[in-house]
């Protein structure tokens, strides 16, 4: 039976008293199903299902529909579980009332706990701060944020040089005065997550940002070894999800064109011996075969 769902609350007391918060991607009603099974703390429906299930080569694409299917899909399979919506590109950037309606949707519609936005900018914190006002838990992301890929020059580390990590570190401490109940922290050095985590009131995440964040989080599809068009260097993988997928999809192919699939005997449903020979006589006498 799965455990209460956790909320923010839970959240905000692991990270005081030093318990770390487990936090995954999820897309899709059955990887949510085992995820909370696991004992997952927190789901997030990433943009990132534009890579690793839509097949773009950015998150760009990804829309506020696609959002809101996934993450139906998710609450489905983890009932019992805090989970984080997205806001896909353009969700936010346009004005407060958009945001606010956008996170809107995947609070009324798709059951999230909570969203979460990529950036920094005086408008991204003003979006923070409008979708707090409005009743709603939001997550602030800062660091690597492939939102702003194009600016960045790629979805490269960030914060590796004293003025770049000052920028994030005081970036964070806005973002939660704004109202963000906690922060994802993507792709910096150990010494950034580090200074951000010990500043910070709020529970602090980390996706390749070091050991000492309150939790982290990893892409589902790379820690079990299922998206491998790229790894990123923060990834370590706990199984091989492709590799068995791989085998049992070549196994079933070889087997369908040999013949040994499906055996009759045990694969095929079971009939009256003399109800089996009626139906053979009488397709012999209408059809001659």
């Amino acid at each position: 039976m799965a455990s209460k769902k956790k909320t923010i609350i839970d959240f905000r007391r692991m990270a005081k008293e030093g318990e770390k918060i487990v936090y995954l991607t999820g897309y899709d009603y059955l990887t949510a199903k085992y995820e909370e099974r696991a004992g997952v703390d927190m789901i997030l429906v990433g943009d990132s299902l534009g890579n690793v299930v839509l097949g773009y080569d950015s998150t760009y694409p990804v829309t506020m529909e696609d959002m809101i299917i996934h993450c139906k899909a998710v609450r489905r399979g983890a009932p019992n579980t805090f989970i984080v919506g997205d806001m896909p590109f353009m969700s936010y950037q346009v004005s407060n009332e958009e945001a606010v309606a956008n996170a809107g949707r995947f609070v009324k519609e798709a059951g999230a706990d909570c969203v979460k936005l990529e950036g920094l900018t005086d408008s991204c914190i003003e979006r923070i701060r409008a979708i707090n006002d409005a009743g709603m838990l939001v997550m602030g992301h800062i660091g690597l944020t492939p939102q702003f890929g194009a600016q960045m020059g790629g979805n490269k580390a960030q914060g590796k040089s004293y003025e770049a990590a000052l920028k994030l570190i005081e970036g964070a401490k806005r973002i939660e005065e704004a109202g963000a109940c906690s922060i994802l922290v993507e792709g910096v050095p150990a010494v950034v997550g580090k200074a951000i985590t010990e500043q910070a009131n709020i529970p602090i995440l980390g996706i390749g940002a070091g050991s000492y964040t309150d939790g982290q989080l990893l892409i589902y599809a790379d820690m079990v070894g299922y998206f491998d068009d790229f790894t990123p260097k923060f990834v370590k993988r706990y199984g091989n999800v492709g590799g068995e997928l791989l085998r049992a999809f070549t196994e079933y192919a070889e087997e369908v064109r040999s013949g040994s699939f499906p055996d009759d005997s045990v694969h095929a449903y079971k009939i009256n011996p003399d109800e089996a020979a009626a139906i053979e006589a009488l397709i012999a006498e209408r059809f001659g075969k």
